[in-house]
């Protein structure tokens, strides 16, 4: 109802759908020239209808939001509209060919929708053919939007085109060699989005360029330095390659002697391979600011030249996943310096002293010697990020660590840190991840270690502490990784697991001297997907209570995987399929869902409940004390790999449905008292170790070499063999027995009548009156019925 709004800015305003009419019988604000509604909370399956008689309306800006249905071609009835936003709605369908009639459009941005299938191909045809069209066009972002093919020649008349996206889409064949007529292009993105095909050379034509963005998946794909001929505004250049997919052949490959047209402020060349003159090349650009050079294949030390070149304006330097060797100046002189990752190289010497404004170090996987400075706070007082992981550091941990108030991330393991933990933590630390594992640090965790609430990884496997763990960690409530494996805890089940800590998603307390039972709350770990209990004293019953575990029950948003901070991610070790794995922290939500509770002294039957845990991928229950039978249940775990039931005491059957644990490849049940036939079928066929079985002497069938003698085929139901030895045994005295008896029977009565007359004159004579006697009786019978009749 303002005849005269202009304007009308309502982005980030909670608006919901239901707040906004789809029909209005009488619209008063047609003068309306700018409309934004961006991120909001609409949800329905077409645009309002009221939209599209704002004949005045330049800017139009719906994105994200969720409309979901079909890209509305009513939008080309808005003659006027210069710049149109309708990135991340959920659009589906085709782009109709009307939108090449919308003559003033300027900026266009579809990225994010659905548009699966649909050809790029017709989308420029419609630009470039629509009659009348002047194709204005400055900026066009289609990327992460469905469409796929080849980009055209057509591509070519967009003249006026200023920005172009392509991110992540579905592209084959070569960009066309028409680019080169884009003369006002300043950004061009195809991040991601091809396949195979080859860059032109064309690409050197475009010297108001500024923006580089390429991503090639094809050895074809590779630069020259005719790729770069009068690229002379070029400042931001980034070279992706697939990380799956080995760099085989150089991507950027120019001479030793070029000298390049351009100075680079940003540079991102990952996981490709750059040819022998690169490294000559990058000496020239002495602008960075921004310099990622990750998995490049280069094998050279760094040029101290070109450090201090490079010193006055670079604030981001990553050169890890190289072959850089030799020794590091020990001062570096980077007034601007932020961020440095050297990791993942053969640099070797004690560890250098960077700037004071430092925040982020990551020296980790290199060859670095010597200990920690002891006045760390002094030397980099802003460092919050602290990597040194996998080199030859020796010494303590220095003292100083603690009172470093913007530390956040503190990563020394697998090194050779000797001494006591650091007792006296800052209460106003904002410390999140702590991992000191692999090494040789004893004594006990410090009370004020549970004082920084904000911990949420803490690492101390693999080293000697002793003690008990700490009741203080219970203050740390968002703690996700708790690993305090391989040392010489004691005492029971901290009470706060699973009460006041509940966030927890990796438990890993084994090969500790722990005891005592599980406690029923110890089950209220909704997150939890790996548990490791292995090689401790407990006791007592595996608790049913395990189905509280919801995210070894079914998958949620909650169990998308593991929470870390910013990109740091540190390395777990599983013992899984009889060995010792060590994945990634990133990697580990796709392999883990594992309980291990094996070399303890549970006892009891296994809980018929541990079957609701579907989501689980490895189970050891071995080396307990368990008793009763398998329960049938663990057969719907549709996602076990490993499963060890050995050294313990279960007895019956084997359960017919392990047939149906079609992920199994490693089967442990041996040293029980399994009887009965081995079911076979599936993915137990591929299982065929006799190991597996082994010392279960009352289980038969293959692959063990003990023949069942009984199979019920109708029913499926198997019998546990005979013990023929015990059958000969029973019949031998059978017989002997029976012949005992005729013996003894036979001379007892006839050997006496032969051996003594008198009585055998009185036997003979009984048996002539009993002769007699029935004579009689059945003459008087007879003669009495003659006499009736």
């Amino acid at each position: 109802m303002f005849p005269s709004l202009l304007e009308l800015h309502l982005s980030d305003c909670l608006v919901e759908s239901a707040k906004v009419p789809l029909s209005l019988q009488k619209i008063n604000f047609t003068s309306l020239s700018v409309l934004e509604l961006s991120n909001n909370f609409f949800n329905t399956s077409s645009f309002p209808n009221w939209l599209f008689n704002l004949t005045s309306l330049r800017k139009l800006d719906l994105s994200w939001n969720s409309f979901s249905g079909p890209f509305p071609g009513e939008l080309a009835s808005l003659k006027s509209l210069e710049y149109l936003d309708l990135s991340y709605l959920g659009l589906k369908g085709r782009i109709p060919r009307v939108i090449g009639n919308m003559s003033k459009l300027k900026f266009l941005s579809l990225r994010g929708n659905q548009f699966s299938g649909e050809k790029i191909e017709e989308f420029f045809w419609s630009l470039s053919n629509y009659p009348n069209n002047t194709i204005a066009l400055e900026s066009l972002d289609l990327s992460y939007c469905g469409l796929e093919g080849q980009l055209p020649a057509s591509l070519g008349m967009l003249k006026s085109l200023k920005h172009l996206h392509l991110s992540l889409l579905l592209l084959w064949g070569s960009i066309p060699e028409s680019i080169g007529n884009l003369s006002s292009l300043q950004t061009l993105e195809v991040f991601g989005s091809y396949r195979n095909g080859s860059i032109p050379e064309s690409l050197g034509k475009l010297s108001e360029l500024v923006t580089l963005h390429l991503s090639w998946n094809s050895c074809e794909g590779f630069l020259t330095e005719a790729h770069f001929t009068n690229l002379t505004r070029l400042k931001d250049l980034r070279i992706f390659k697939d990380e799956i997919e080995k760099p085989m052949c150089p991507i950027l490959n120019v001479a030793y002697d070029w000298v390049p047209p351009f100075k680079l402020h940003n540079l991102h060349i990952i996981h490709c391979k750059v040819g022998p003159g690169f490294w000559i090349m990058l000496q020239s650009q002495t602008e960075l600011v921004d310099v990622s050079l990750s998995n490049t294949f280069i094998s050279d030390s760094i040029p101290k030249e070109w450090l201090s070149k490079i010193s006055s304006q670079v604030k981001y330097l990553d050169l890890s996943y190289n072959n850089l060797s030799g020794r590091l100046p020990l001062e570096l002189k980077f007034p601007n310096l932020q961020y440095i990752n050297l990791g993942h190289n053969q640099l070797e010497g004690p560890l250098p002293l960077w700037p004071t404004n430092v925040f982020s170090l990551d020296l980790q996987s290199n060859l670095f010697s010597g200990p920690i400075p002891s006045n760390l706070d002094q030397l980099m007082p802003k460092l919050g990020y602290l990597v040194v992981s996998e080199n030859h550091l020796n010494g303590t941990i220095p003292l100083s660590i603690c009172n470093m108030k913007d530390m956040e991330v503190i990563s020394l393991r697998h090194n050779q840190l000797f001494g006591e933990f650091p007792q006296q933590w800052s209460l106003r630390s904002t410390i999140r991840i702590i991992d000191v594992s692999h090494n040789n640090l004893s004594g006990n965790i410090p009370s004020s270690m549970g004082m920084p609430c904000s911990l949420r990884t803490f690492k101390v496997n693999n080293n000697n502490f002793s003690g008990e763990i700490p009741f203080s960690l219970q203050n740390c409530t968002s703690l996700i990784i708790l690993n305090l494996g391989g040392n010489k805890f004691t005492g029971n089940l901290p009470l706060w697991i699973g009460s006041n800590v509940s966030t927890l998603e990796v438990l890993q307390l084994q090969s500790n001297l722990l005891s005592g039972h599980i406690p029923h709350h110890f089950c209220n770990l909704p997150h939890l997907q790996v548990l490791d209990l292995a090689h401790n004293n407990f006791s007592g019953t595996i608790p049913k209570c395990l189905k509280n575990m919801t995210c070894l029950v079914e998958v949620n948003d909650a169990c998308q995987g593991f929470t870390f901070y910013g990109d740091y991610y540190g390395k777990t070790t599983i013992t899984s399929k009889g060995k010792e794995l060590e994945y990634g922290d990133d990697k580990l939500a796709g392999w883990g869902n594992m309980i291990d509770l094996s070399s303890n002294n549970f006892a009891g039957e296994i809980p018929e409940q541990v079957g609701s845990l579907l989501e689980l991928s490895m189970l050891n229950l071995s080396m307990n004390r368990l008793t009763g039978e398998i329960p049938s249940s663990i057969g719907k775990l549709r996602w076990l790999e490993t499963l060890d039931l050995s050294h313990n005491q279960l007895s019956g059957h084997i359960p017919q449905n392990f047939s149906s644990l079609t992920s199994l490849s490693h089967l442990n049940l041996s040293h029980n008292n399994l009887i009965g036939k081995i079911p076979s079928g599936n993915q137990l066929q591929t299982l065929d170790d006799p190991s597996i079985y082994e010392h279960n002497p009352s289980l038969c069938g293959a692959p063990l070499s003990t023949v069942c003698p009984t199979d019920d085929t109708k029913t499926g139901q198997t019998f546990p063999a005979e013990d023929h030895s015990k059958d000969d045994k029973e019949g031998f005295w059978f017989y002997v027995s029976m012949a005992l008896g005729f013996i003894i029977g036979f001379w007892a009565v006839c050997g006496t009548l032969v051996l003594k007359e008198s009585w055998r004159y009185a036997y003979f004579n009984f048996f002539d009156n009993v002769k007699e006697k029935v004579a009689l009786t059945i003459g008087l019978k007879v003669a009495r019925w003659q006499g009736r009749l």
